[in-house]
């Protein structure tokens, strides 16, 4: 499963995952501070935020070119771009400054931060490793606007392939069609697919014409077969397959082009 819709929300998996490891260290942090009458969650809250910020600096450095053009979306972290082993090592350096220097929230805090840990890297490897039996490109049929029946891994022919889940009233689908659209002339080497979820032929021709996008490989998923074999609960999602067909990284949400060239930096070696 990629994401999870909450009502309206919809939050991709490895985001639930941040979020529900902080309320446990927060919760863990809060029962052992009235134990030991220590103030502990501010503490808890204060290594989170550090954790984040460290992520994201190691993303942006990482791939700064991309940002080069467009500097406030150094700040726009709704591309997800977030470095998991800078995020780490800020953590863990933090939290060791913090027992250093907070002598009285020592033993809670450490306690409060290793159980929001553990729980984030033993809810995230078991979904890995779940996600690793079903790592193939789905069998599914799309329809070119003509109506043309196209199965999926025939488009793929044996390259990289980066298939992109989309709909015309998706805000964030439309701000990374312009990203995608560059990538796809930038990377001939690389077959990108738009897989417009649930719509109508004239719907997307003229939203198509409206944009003034040139998009190849435009199918219609009109029943949202590859959302539903993926686990994907939300839009925009993107899905990044190897040569052999198999998928090695997904991003749920807009795509910078930063984050864009990551998941192409996994899938193609120049």
């Amino acid at each position: 499963m990629l994401s999870i819709s909450l009502g309206p929300l919809s939050l991709s998996i490895g985001h639930l995952l941040l979020v529900l490891a902080f309320i446990l260290a927060l919760v863990v942090g809060g029962l052992l501070g009235r134990r030991y009458r220590v103030p502990v969650a501010g503490s808890v809250a204060d290594v989170f935020v550090v954790t984040m910020l460290c992520a994201r600096l190691g993303f942006v450095v990482g791939y700064f070119e991309h940002y080069q053009d467009n500097l406030l979306g150094i700040i726009d972290i709704r591309d997800g771009g977030f470095d998991v082993v800078w995020g780490l090592v800020g953590a863990l350096a933090f939290t060791l400054f913090l027992l250093w220097r907070r002598v009285p929230v020592r033993k809670p805090l450490a306690i409060a931060v290793v159980a929001g840990a553990v729980f984030w890297a033993g809810t995230a490897g078991t979904i890995s490793l779940i996600e690793q039996q079903s790592r193939g490109m789905p069998d599914v049929v799309l329809r070119s606007l003509a109506g043309e029946a196209v199965p999926l891994y025939s488009l793929a022919q044996g390259t990289p392939t980066v298939v992109n889940l989309w709909a015309t009233w998706c805000p964030p689908c439309i701000r990374e069609m312009p990203v995608l659209e560059a990538a796809q002339a930038e990377h001939p080497n690389i077959r990108f697919v738009f897989a417009n979820q649930r719509e109508q032929p004239e719907t997307i021709q003229s939203f198509i014409e409206a944009q003034q996008l040139s998009l190849d490989n435009l199918y219609l998923d009109g029943q949202g077969r590859i959302a539903g074999a993926v686990g994907s609960q939300g839009l925009p999602t993107t899905l990044f397959y190897n040569a052999e067909g198999q998928l090695v990284d997904t991003h749920f949400g807009e795509l910078s082009k930063a984050t864009l060239a990551r998941g192409l930096e996994k899938i193609h070696t120049p």
